[in-house]
């Protein structure tokens, strides 16, 4: 068995990082620790050692098997700066060290291509692109982000394009009443409510990913649903307590209750409003928006 195979099969979680579908959430058995655990890969050893530094903390791998886990850790050591920009990658090289095919790498590499971390040409080669080049987007790139140098620019980024994206979503989604999504919603807050009395902070964070994601999608503008995968990103890996409201209070379910009751009587201006008083929680992002109105 491959060092990359042992790593892959050593590191597998009891509960995965998606989310429970809807209805399932309150019955879902979370794991302890979902973020706190992960382990890092083996280093490569030899002659390139900065190639052989993966990232400073691994993440699940959203794809299977050892494609997936090469797509992660080479995503992580790109994004983390230890694959600097216009770094050559050889894949007989990256075959060798990471004990896997040639088919296994090319799939890889054409990957990280597609979300542009590295590009391929002919008579060059594959090498690591820019910053400037990244698909900044791409939920695997906000989560490698977020737990590698550039955290705290990724923090600040994720919470300014949410405060630009949600109070929106909210407003639209008070003309876009379904009474199942209504019904779920309500539902969210009561989970959110027990997991706040409980101190089950995974519970609050896993129906606070629901809730904003859920919102999202029902705000009937098919744009601003594609972005829900990033809100969703955002809030898994926002760093610190994995909450996307920072700290669980009783102030936080409040106005995920007041965003609900704006959904139900159809005020959008209710609904954007608290949700704008839900997201004010950190002082970069105050400085480059206006406090929310009262409603």
């Amino acid at each position: 068995m491959s060092t990359l195979a042992h790593t892959m099969m050593t590191t597998a979680r009891s509960a995965d990082s998606g989310l429970a579908g809807p209805g399932e959430l309150d019955r879902y058995p979370y794991a302890e620790a979902p973020m706190a655990d992960r382990v890092a890969a083996p280093a490569w050893e030899g002659a390139d050692s900065d190639l052989g530094r993966v990232g400073r903390r691994a993440g699940g791998s959203r794809g299977r098997g050892l494609h997936g886990q090469l797509v992660q850790q080479l995503g992580q050591m790109i994004v983390s700066g230890d694959l600097g920009a216009d770094r050559p990658l050889v894949p007989e090289e990256i075959g060798q060290r990471f004990e896997v095919s040639r088919t296994v790498v090319r799939e890889s590499l054409r990957v990280l291509e597609a979300k542009g971390l590295v590009s391929a040409r002919p008579n060059v080669g594959t090498r690591v692109r820019p910053v400037s080049d990244w698909n900044l987007l791409d939920p695997d790139i906000i989560e490698w982000r977020a737990f590698g140098p550039q955290r705290d620019d990724q923090r600040r980024e994720l919470n300014e394009l949410r405060w630009t994206i949600e109070p929106l979503a909210a407003r639209l989604a008070a003309g876009h009443g379904r009474e199942d999504v209504q019904q779920r919603l309500v539902d969210l807050v009561e989970i959110l409510s027990h997991a706040l009395a409980q101190g089950d902070a995974l519970t609050f964070s896993r129906a606070d990913a629901e809730f904003h994601g859920l919102l999202i999608q029902v705000a009937g503008n098919r744009m601003l649903d594609h972005l829900s995968g990033i809100v969703t990103a955002a809030l898994q890996v926002s760093g610190g307590p994995a909450t996307g409201c920072e700290r669980p209070t009783e102030a936080s379910v409040a106005q995920h209750a007041r965003i609900v009751d704006g959904l139900g009587s159809g005020d959008g201006a209710v609904a954007e409003g608290a949700m704008r008083q839900l997201l004010t929680v950190h002082p970069e992002v105050e400085r480059v928006v206006p406090a929310p109105r009262e409603h």
